[in-house]
């Protein structure tokens, strides 16, 4: 991993003439970097140059997979839509915002017409362009278009890179929003990865007790161990059956923590065993969460166990609303979520960083990719 950085960029200077390295990836599932397409920012648009840039698991899906439902990868597009940097230039009819303020990318950009988008839930619109989905360029690369709109002012003692941390924060707000927890009952979480670790945080500062966690990955237990002390944590197996698991689980809660089952269960992986665990843990009468993107078609829910049981399988879309109490938890230190970041590399290194991303025996939990100084 270089330490090379770029000099700080005049906003005098020309963004016509200013290099804008990119990371794209293509439908026969390819990676490379390039220059990126011209920027051609309207009256509402500011131009962000790119400080900090997390990986996520979905730039991986449209990389090895080239979809995730819909959203397919038909010709070379930006991947990327954890972003944060300094605003660059700032459109004819931009007023809150200037050049040189420090701000988060919120990726998505809702028409702001539709029913969703008028009722205040306008991460459920169906023309919304979001950074780094296809067919909409993402924010891995040195200069980004975006709406001023959705641009949120840093304050000053959040780094580019927690800036970056704002996104998958936010959606964890979002599930926790539609399934909310109680202080003091317990709660379990499936899955520790970025997703998974940042519930974990927020259960914890929200006073939720005892906390569970499981992965396949004993690596990423430990991590979570280091991360979040007081958890428990649960090494999950291909060999058993969901029902077995989900038993031990159980027994976990009630014999070793003297606790019930949880009520709430936050399913951070999108992987159908694990959603079928997540069924079976999940107190009667609760909600199952599921956080994690997973196959188009799932078979194989126990539709009569969640029925009969009144367990409520939820989901969520993103976020909405999420990013200006993102903001003001990571600023009040409630939780740090900087030892997420096990990894950082160069925009010129983009390519390694997504490769380091996709290989389990690098140990990576988030990835950042930092672009000056």
């Amino acid at each position: 991993m270089a330490t090379t950085t770029v000099a700080p960029i005049s906003p005098e200077a020309s963004i016509t003439t200013l290099p804008n390295p990119a990371l794209y990836t293509t439908k026969d599932h390819k990676l490379y970097s390039a220059p990126s397409p011209a920027l051609d920012p309207g009256p509402y648009d500011c131009i962000v140059h790119v400080r900090a840039n997390g990986i996520c698991g979905s730039d991986l899906h449209f990389w090895k997979s080239g979809a995730i439902g819909t959203c397919v990868v038909s010709s070379d597009y930006v991947l990327g839509h954890e972003g944060a940097g300094v605003i660059f230039s700032v459109g004819s009819n931009v007023t809150h915002l200037k050049a040189g303020d420090r701000v988060a990318i919120e990726p998505g950009m809702p028409c702001g017409e539709c029913y969703n988008c008028t009722t205040g839930e306008y991460n459920l619109c169906a023309d919304v362009e979001f950074s780094g989905a296809p067919p909409f360029h993402g924010s891995i690369r040195r200069f980004h278009v975006h709406r001023a709109k959705y641009l949120h002012k840093l304050p000053d003692n959040l780094t580019f890179s927690d800036g970056a941390l704002l996104e998958p924060l936010s959606v964890v707000l979002h599930a926790f929003e539609r399934a909310p927890i109680r202080l003091g009952e317990p709660v379990l979480i499936c899955g520790a990865g970025p997703i998974g670790l940042i519930a974990l945080a927020a259960a914890k500062a929200s006073g939720a007790f005892p906390l569970v966690i499981t992965d396949i990955d004993l690596r990423r237990l430990e991590f979570a161990k280091e991360f979040v002390p007081e958890c428990e944590i649960f090494q999950t197996s291909m060999k058993e059956t969901p029902e077995v698991l989900a038993a031990s689980i159980t027994t976990l809660f009630m014999e070793k923590l003297n606790s019930h089952m949880p009520r709430v269960v936050y399913e951070c992986t999108g992987v159908q065993s694990s959603v079928h665990v997540a069924s079976f843990a999940c107190q009667r009468g609760g909600y199952v969460m599921v956080v994690g993107v997973g196959k188009d078609i799932m078979d194989g829910l126990p539709f009569m166990h969640l029925s009969l049981s009144e367990i409520d399988l939820k989901f969520i879309n993103r976020y909405h609303h999420s990013w200006p109490y993102a903001i003001r938890a990571m600023q009040s230190g409630y939780f740090n979520l900087r030892p997420l970041v096990t990894h950082t590399f160069t925009l010129d290194e983009a390519v390694e960083a997504l490769e380091t991303s996709a290989d389990r025996s690098k140990n990576a939990i988030k990835i950042h990719i930092l672009d000056g100084e």
